[in-house]
């Protein structure tokens, strides 16, 4: 039941370059060490540049002190570092599924709110602020309140052309954003566990747009399948005493959560967001509700009872903790193979890894987006957010694959309709929102 707290063990923290110096600093301001440095891991993702030849510039003023604090700070006390041009860098909520850093079971902090991303994993995964970060380094503990448990139940099967982030979006469109408000979450049912690795990622990424705690998948051998072999997992006999103990930690078959909501997959279509929150969202083949509030439509430009649908853009992103993983590239290259970006459209792809871009680039896919019209970007958060360095014009209009639209997310006026992947690409093909299946076809 919801209520009082615990102080419980973290196994492994995560910092990055917009947040970390100031945590690490602040510990070694009040004379406190950092109590195990092999758990805790640093990453430059946030604010570095992600045009070809990068280095510590970056487009943010005052940026490159970011990166040169906290990559200080993080040797001083004897953390593992990704830096800006290790093999290793990229998006923190990317790099440590890929790594093995994440592992069911454990508990896993970072001072970003998609930390839940890592809850695919069977994960107890969240997000802090800067001085829970110091806490949790000095003692390997953190006060946690008791959440409340809901268990949202995917049932049946999606139907082709249907994605993971349409799901999210879909269950944050009928239930509210703080729909999951004081809650860890579970998401289960046949859809969800049909799912790949990657795809459970995206799901559980969006969780806190729900405004929920955590939101996580039961491990199972899809989970045990792809960590096999990464470099921070188990092997060995660790590996076969791991993966038995993994197994005993779903959930009992009659389990009883605080809420409960189901929605069956097959009415699920591609979605879109048309507002300022992803509670703003609609089906590709709907239109801004009737009763819309005014506020949002004033600043996107659109009137209530207006279809999304063929709406001119002037811009397109493919990126973000949400959905730049390899599989994200492979859909989106996918349907820009052998087309081009509509005239006038400022698109770019931006990896969430330099492991993925690696991939991608061994794939050819790189080829695909580039001769596409697509820019090719080193890996990072990059424009999924505005942090006064790189932006779109002030007042475009973007199609995004990023988690977030509030006004100015990704700059000044921007305005941003989020949506999967395959909708970004398709697109940025027409020159305005588009249907994926209709390409798919």
């Amino acid at each position: 039941m919801p209520g009082g707290a615990a102080l419980i063990a973290i196994d492994r923290i995560f910092l990055h370059e917009r947040t970390g110096a100031a945590a690490l600093n602040s510990l070694a301001a009040a004379g406190r060490a950092v109590r195990d440095p092999a758990r805790i891991f640093c990453v430059m993702d946030h604010i570095v540049d992600t045009r070809p030849g990068r280095d510590d510039r970056t487009l943010m003023p005052g940026g490159q002190a970011f990166i040169t604090e906290t990559r200080a700070a993080a040797k001083a006390a004897g953390l593992t570092l990704f830096d800006v041009t290790d093999p290793d860098q990229g998006i923190v909520h990317v790099v440590s599924p890929e790594l093995g850093i994440v592992l069911p079971g454990a508990t896993l902090i970072a001072p970003d709110s998609h930390t839940c991303t890592q809850g695919a994993l069977g994960a107890l995964a969240w997000g802090i602020g800067s001085s829970e970060a110091e806490h949790a380094m000095a003692t390997g503990t953190l006060r946690v309140a008791h959440p409340g448990t809901m268990r949202v139940t995917f049932a049946g099967a999606l139907v082709p052309g249907v994605t993971p982030k349409d799901m999210i979006l879909t269950l944050i469109a009928r239930h509210g954003a703080g729909g999951g408000k004081g809650h860890a979450i579970e998401f289960a049912g046949e859809a969800v566990t049909a799912l790949d690795m990657e795809a459970r990622m995206t799901l559980c990424n969006m969780a806190t747009e729900f405004a929920a705690m955590i939101g996580m998948i039961a491990p199972d051998e899809t989970v045990f399948a792809w960590l096999k072999g990464r470099r921070y997992a188990p092997n060995g006999a660790q590996w076969d005493a791991a993966v038995t103990h993994w197994r005993a930690l779903a959930g009992d078959p009659g389990a009883a959560f605080d809420a409960e909501i189901t929605i069956d997959a097959a009415t699920i279509e591609p979605m879109i967001s048309w507002g300022t929150s992803p509670e703003h969202s609609i089906g590709i083949s709907g239109a801004v509700p009737a009763d819309a509030p005014e506020r949002p439509c004033a600043y996107m430009g659109l009137e209530r009872g207006q279809p999304l649908a063929g709406l001119p853009i002037d811009a397109a992103f493919i990126g973000s903790c949400t959905n730049s993983r390899l599989s994200d590239l492979r859909r989106a290259a996918a349907l820009l193979e052998r087309r081009r970006v509509a005239h006038g459209i400022k698109a770019l792809c931006v990896p969430g890894s330099s492991a993925v871009k690696r991939a991608a680039e061994a794939e050819g896919l790189d080829r695909i987006f580039v001769e596409a019209g697509f820019e090719w970007r080193e890996s990072g958060c990059s424009m999924c957010f505005y942090a006064g360095g790189e932006s779109f014009a002030p007042g475009s209009r973007v199609i995004s694959s990023t988690n977030r639209n509030f006004e100015g997310r990704q700059g000044p006026g921007i305005r941003t309709h989020i949506a999967s992947p395959e909708m970004v690409a398709a697109s940025a093909i027409a020159g305005c929102i588009a249907d994926p299946r209709e390409l798919m076809r």
